[in-house]
Order: C-alpha cells, then sequence, then structure tokens
C-alpha cells in the first residue's frame, strides 16, 4: 500500500513500555493504517527513533481576545484584590478587530508550536469592546485551519444581566459563528439568574456550555452546584464546563467527593487553569498562601471528564505563558503532588483525550479513519513527556506538516 506520509519508528500514548515501536502510515489527510515495519512507498516519510506521537493537544480554555497586552496595562504584585478584570476593562477601548487579530495571530502561532491541533478560544462581548473581540478571534478560524480547529466560546466578563447590552450582544455572536456560551457570573449582580440565562441561550441556539465559576478562598457556596442542577434539569449533561473552581480545592475531601460525585452524575466537566488560578489565588492572607488549584485527579478518579488549559497569556490575569499546554499540567501535576505514572498518564490525557472529550471530539484519536493530526514529542512516552515538559519536535494537520524543531543538539569539546 502506498502513502502520502508514514510516521516510522513511533509509540502511541497507550503503548506498554515493552512494546514495539509502529509506523503511521497517512492517506488523503487521514489515517489509513497502524502497524509496525508498514511495507509500500510514502511521499514523505519521518523516523521517530521510538519516539512519542499523539493526536495534539486540546486547549478547552484560552483568552486569545485579551493577550499580550501587558504593556497597555497595570499589573500588580500579590496584594488584595488583583483587579484583573478591572484593569483590561481599562483598555478596552484600544482593542480594534486589526488589533485583536495581530496579537491573538501571535499566540496561537505559539501554541501550534507548542503541539495544539484544537482550541476553545472564551471570547468577551460587552458594551466597551462590542464585537471587536470576537471578530478578531473568528477571522483565525479559516487563518489557521491548516494547522488547529477553532470552536468559537462567547461570555460575559463584565456581567450580564446588570450590564445592558451585553445580552443582545451575546445573541448576536451566538448566531455569528459561536458554538459555545459562557459566563463569569461572579462578575454579575444577580450570579444565579446569569447562570439561568446561560441556559436559556445554549437551549435556544444547541450550544454548548463553558463557564468560569467558583474562584475565592472559600466554599460557603459553590456556582457549580446549581450548574449541575440545571444541567440535569435540561438534560445539558456532556455539554457543560465549568473552569477555576477553585473553591472546591478548599473543601475537606469528604465534602469534594459530593460535589464531584454531582458532577459526574449530572455531565458537568471542569477546567483548571494553573497558571492563572496560581497567580489570581490565595491573594486574601500575607502568609502561609493556600494553592487555589483543585485536584483533578480526584475528580477524574471519580468519573468527571476533566481538562487543564491556558487561560490568560501575558495579561493583568496571567502575566506569564507561552501557549504551552504540556507546561500548565505539569505544573498542576506538582502543585497537586500527583507523581504516579498512573496519575501523571491521567494528568496527559486532561490535555489530550479528556480535553476532546469535554469538547465533544468524537474523531480525535490515533486511529485508521481518523483525521491525521499527528504530534511528534521529544520523549519515549506519555509520562516522561509530561515529567520532562518534552518539546514538539514535529506537527500535522490532515497529514499536512505544520511545525518543525529540530532537537538540541550539544557540541562537545
Amino acid at each position: 500500500m502506498d502513502f502520502d506520509l508514514v510516521l516510522r519508528d513511533v509509540r502511541l500514548a497507550d503503548s506498554a513500555p515493552d512494546q514495539p515501536t509502529t509506523d503511521i502510515g497517512v492517506t488523503q489527510g487521514r489515517i489509513a493504517a497502524i502497524a509496525p515495519k508498514l511495507g509500500g512507498s510514502a511521499r514523505e516519510e519521518y523516523k521517530g527513533h521510538g519516539r512519542l506521537v499523539c493526536s495534539g493537544f486540546v486547549d478547552t480554555h484560552i483568552h486569545l481576545d485579551k493577550a499580550c497586552i501587558l504593556g497597555r496595562c497595570e499589573h500588580n504584585t500579590r496584594r488584595m484584590p488583583h483587579l484583573a478584570m478591572e484593569r483590561v476593562s481599562a483598555v478596552k477601548h484600544t482593542m480594534t478587530v486589526e488589533d485583536v487579530i495581530e496579537r491573538a495571530s501571535a499566540t496561537i502561532e505559539k501554541c501550534i508550536g507548542h503541539g495544539a491541533t484544537r482550541m476553545r478560544p472564551h471570547c468577551e462581548v460587552d458594551p466597551k469592546i462590542g464585537m471587536r473581540g470576537f471578530e478578531g478571534v473568528k477571522a483565525l478560524v479559516d487563518k489557521y485551519k491548516w494547522a488547529i480547529d477553532i470552536e468559537l466560546c462567547v461570555m460575559p466578563q463584565e456581567g450580564l444581566t446588570n450590564n445592558p447590552g451585553t445580552d443582545e450582544l451575546m445573541v448576536e455572536a451566538l448566531k455569528n459563528g459561536a458554538r459555545v456560551v459562557g459566563a463569569a457570573p461572579s462578575y454579575d449582580s444577580d450570579p444565579a439568574a446569569q447562570i439561568h440565562r446561560v441556559f436559556e441561550l445554549a437551549r435556544e441556539f444547541d450550544a454548548d456550555i463553558d463557564m468560569h465559576v467558583d474562584s475565592g478562598p472559600t466554599a460557603e457556596h459553590l456556582d457549580t452546584l446549581l450548574v449541575c442542577d440545571l444541567a440535569e434539569k435540561y438534560k445539558w449533561g456532556g455539554r457543560v464546563a465549568v473552569g477555576h473552581v477553585g473553591k472546591l480545592s478548599t473543601m475537606p475531601f469528604q465534602d469534594l467527593d459530593k460535589v464531584a460525585r454531582r458532577m459526574a452524575d449530572t455531565g458537568v466537566a471542569a477546567t483548571v487553569l494553573t497558571a492563572t488560578d496560581l497567580y489570581l489565588g490565595g491573594r486574601h492572607t500575607d502568609h502561609n498562601v493556600p494553592r487555589n488549584v483543585l485536584d483533578l485527579n480526584f475528580l477524574t478518579e471519580r468519573g468527571v471528564t476533566c481538562s487543564v488549559a491556558s487561560n490568560n497569556i501575558l495579561n493583568p490575569f496571567t502575566p506569564f505563558g507561552d501557549g504551552q499546554l504540556l507546561r500548565q499540567v505539569n505544573m498542576h501535576a506538582i502543585v497537586t503532588q500527583r507523581a504516579n505514572d498512573d496519575e501523571v498518564k491521567a494528568l496527559w490525557d486532561m490535555t489530550t483525550s479528556s480535553a476532546a472529550r469535554l469538547m465533544r471530539k468524537d474523531d480525535y484519536g490515533i486511529a485508521v479513519g481518523r483525521p491525521a493530526d499527528l504530534v511528534v514529542l521529544d520523549a519515549p512516552d506519555a509520562v516522561m513527556a509530561l515529567r520532562t515538559i518534552a518539546p514538539v519536535l514535529a506537527a500535522y494537520k490532515n497529514g499536512r506538516r505544520t511545525v518543525t524543531r529540530t532537537p538540541v543538539e550539544l557540541h562537545r569539546p
């Protein structure tokens, strides 16, 4: 059999350590064969030398519209409160569609270079920014479809029920390309009303839901439970995710167990934004600062679909970052003190297969007939790739080469 592309001598994420390497053959943008030492010819070959191949990383939660604005606004040190939303709000008037396209393009290219092949950007709309941020990010869907699949989420960062004109903009975005409706109820004067309205919009437009909820130092009130109730009521399970949820990290295990099982039963997924949650959290104290990061392994062990994602990059919410999801999940493992191989592998899945499941991408994964979205990492397996933050050496989208990185070379004397 002849192929357009063959990746030779590679390992898959679920391969056993003693299992031989395999080849992956690609024809017309799809995986056509997976077997050791594939015969036939190929127009292009990549020699993996026993390295890991996956379907690419899935960034379920990133803000491209407000990335890379550190030079425009303040970002303070460890003081309470962080005022990140207010600092971004103060410069929204400076953002144009062209400006968003420029900053977002630079950010997404970094993500692509680090192996991201699917992404869900969360885009703000409100009377200050109008549709400019959304339109700027929307322009990237076609611009970068050669390398990454982009699914748009629209959200009201500065309130919905208390911010006249925002609801109409949410509807406009859902009519013009948004497939997911988001929320940030903690910035609303009536958080519960915002959550209810988001479910109304999701049902009207047959959209998935992805909310920012429950950031804070105590778990006295959890919006996550209302989200679970509504997901159950409207049979939206499997189509709802909650992000950040730092409050859950403050709960005793017996209480967290109840919340986790409720989420699993109602089909509500969870995303942790490790860098942002660490940077913004714990500002209510100047000593013995809590980590503010929910242990996602605890949730997955109880059946919750989980992901780790980038969130903000180089802005007041997170003044760091380069779009490398492996760095985020590696940080998550360190902070939550998960180090056994099975725990590390579960975390790896939170940027790959589990993250794809959160986004309901049934065609994700390395299997015959699926899209040839393939990423080669400089590691022998998924666990070691995560432990070492292994660099991406090559990436393919539908069988076409999109990324090349040369392995480091030491010049010995």
